[in-house]
């Protein structure tokens, strides 16, 4: 619960293109990696208040290394 004088939750979402591999096996998609190492460029907001994308980028690409992301087999 947020007490009377903390500040407002700020929100947003946002999404840009990334690499992405996709194995395929048989016709059907068996993995796929996202290399999630690459610089946010073109960001697009989808929620929240778009006013903090810059702010929101900036947290999301501050030079950590990333995992890649694996899903599937």
């Amino acid at each position: 619960m947020l007490q009377k004088n903390s500040p407002p939750v700020r929100r947003v979402v946002f999404l840009y293109f990334v690499p992405v591999h996709v194995e395929v096996e048989d016709g059907l998609v068996a993995r796929v990696t996202v290399i999630d190492d690459t610089p946010v460029r073109d960001p697009t907001a989808v929620a929240g208040d778009a006013a903090y994308l810059a702010e929101a980028v900036a947290a999301a690409d501050d030079g950590q290394a990333w995992p890649s992301w694996e899903f599937g087999l």
